[in-house]
């Protein structure tokens, strides 16, 4: 009876850690599940249509690398890539300058800094097609307002989504307007999270706001920064309601970004497969990106405890 007991207790403790051990694994598999679902299926089907050939939506056989060779080969892909890489680079490059700017001030003891903080992240918190359509009133050369701003100004109507360039540079001030925000917060709370004591200890030496501000301060945030801007480059990237509201690709070719193109070539052309090939192409384009980017910033941590 005694052995019995003790077996029937030495299973009682293997189902317990059994069922400690499995617990955490049963919590999370619905997440799981989910990101499956809305993640892991859609790549391992778009993997699949791009090795496939389409003709007015239906699907013909296996293509093998064909639809990759297509897209290599085709122009406007490589000019879309050029507009989207374009419109990345001066779209962050502003957001990080303003974001980094607006968030030093903001770290400062202002008053009304809270409400001031609120006000900012507005723009954020818009839903991107909103945000187009209320842009494309404000650009409207009829009923919009930057027309009638520039004739008082006693300058010539710039006619916003008319030409090419100038729809560039508004889709890019757009962007901007909405987006600045997130890398605010971002460096605002690594900001926040600073040691004092190299920054006070350059104040009592008679370093100015400048030099203590490029000399200690942005090398201790240069690992949050580089986060911010990293998000915000992976998510430009893949621009596209602002776009679509605003221009669909026009005048021309010059605001067509590479989504706008692959949205084009799959529901407007019905070329299902070659759109699959060059969304995948973006995709491992963006993961290289990514892991460098990964590294430069364990990089700049290192640094950034070293100076600390």
């Amino acid at each position: 009876m005694a052995g019995e007991a003790i077996s029937v207790q030495g299973r009682a403790r293997v189902a317990g850690r059994a069922i400690a051990t499995g617990s955490p694994y049963l919590l999370i598999a619905p997440a799981l599940l989910f990101m499956a679902a809305v993640s892991v299926y859609p790549l391992f089907y778009g993997v699949r249509a791009s090795l496939a050939e389409y003709k007015y939506g239906r699907e013909l056989g296996f293509q093998g690398l064909d639809n990759y060779r297509r897209v290599l080969a085709d122009d406007v892909f490589w000019q879309a890539m050029y507009v989207t890489l374009r419109f990345v680079l001066i779209a962050v490059t502003l957001e990080t300058i303003l974001g980094v700017a607006l968030a030093v001030l903001l770290s400062r003891d202002l008053r009304f800094a809270g409400l001031i903080r609120t006000g900012l992240i507005i723009p954020m918190t818009v839903a991107p097609v909103v945000v187009g359509i209320v842009w494309r009133l404000i650009y409207a050369s009829d009923v919009g307002i930057v027309n009638p701003l520039f004739r008082v100004a006693g300058l010539t109507p710039p006619d916003v989504l008319s030409h090419g360039t100038s729809a560039f540079l508004g889709l890019v001030a757009v962007d901007v307007w909405e987006w600045t925000p997130l890398i605010m917060l971002i460096v605002l709370a690594g900001l926040h999270g600073l040691p004092r004591e190299p920054i006070e200890g350059a104040r009592v030496d008679g370093a100015s706001e400048l030099r203590v501000f490029f000399d200690h301060t942005l090398p201790l945030v240069r690992p949050v920064l580089l986060v911010a801007i990293i998000l915000r480059t992976i998510d430009a990237i893949g621009t596209f309601d602002q776009v679509f509201v605003l221009t669909k690709g026009g005048p021309g070719t010059s605001t067509q970004l590479i989504a706008i193109y692959g949205y084009n070539t799959a529901f407007r052309f019905s070329q299902y497969g070659q759109a699959s090939a060059m969304m995948l192409l973006v995709l491992i384009g963006m993961s290289v990106l990514l892991v460098a980017a990964i590294r430069t910033i364990r990089g700049a941590a290192k640094k950034a405890t070293g100076a600390a």
